[in-house]
């Protein structure tokens, strides 16, 4: 079945472990949730069905073995375990960006993915699966993005009851842009000597102001 493609586009990767590296992003349409920080509005249902095939012929012209799954919220779309199964196989080195609202049991072990977990001021509290933090291997990663102090707490309080085995330099607390200081809560993070990793988005800093394609 085709999988309906919001972009495809070569950039530097903002965010994660990868933040600074050269990657392919496929973007999938559709969202199942309304965050209210959301910057990809535009990916809830702009896009054009393209086969796994076609999808692999539109990443081959790049010379980079990076590639970001995202959204939107990729899982919507069935086939996406599929599409990410055939880029791990092909080579690929394939990130998945989710807000873990959907099971990561059937997604392929090799491919690193990074959970989105929904804080208060998203509005999506408690639409991620906390069982998903079971499911999660070695590389995989955990992102909380943080809009006020409440956010903050409730993070806080999500690592501390289910996310122990996950090494703090693999936990990203990320401030909404311009809701909250970076400063500030770098400052929440040293007073609680908390194990996780302050990120800004790298690339609304290289491109200020550019939403697509970045």
């Amino acid at each position: 079945m085709p999988i309906k493609i919001n972009e495809i586009f070569y950039s530097v990767q903002g965010e994660s472990l990868f933040s600074g590296m050269p990657c392919i992003f496929i973007r999938l349409t559709g969202c199942n949730l309304r965050c209210s920080y959301c910057d990809t509005a535009y990916a809830y249902h702009e896009g054009r069905d393209r086969t796994i095939q076609g999808i692999e012929g539109d990443i081959n012209i790049y010379a980079c073995d990076l590639v970001l799954v995202t959204g939107g919220e990729p899982l919507m779309q069935h086939d996406t375990q599929d599409l990410i199964h055939r880029l791990v196989e092909r080579g690929y080195r394939v990130l998945l960006e989710t807000n873990g609202s959907y099971s990561l049991e059937h997604i392929n072990e090799k491919c690193i993915k990074i959970v989105d977990i929904k804080c208060p001021s998203s509005n999506e509290e408690g639409s991620t699966k906390l069982a998903n933090i079971q499911q999660l291997g070695p590389m995989d990663q955990l992102k909380f993005v943080v809009g006020d102090r409440g956010d903050y707490e409730y993070a806080v309080k999500v690592l501390e009851s289910c996310c122990g085995g996950i090494p703090g330099e693999r936990i990203f607390f990320s401030p909404v842009s311009g809701r909250l200081d970076p400063a500030e809560l770098a400052s929440w993070i040293l007073r609680d000597s908390l194990k996780a990793r302050v990120q800004l988005q790298l690339h609304k800093i290289i491109w200020p102001g550019d939403i697509r394609g970045r």
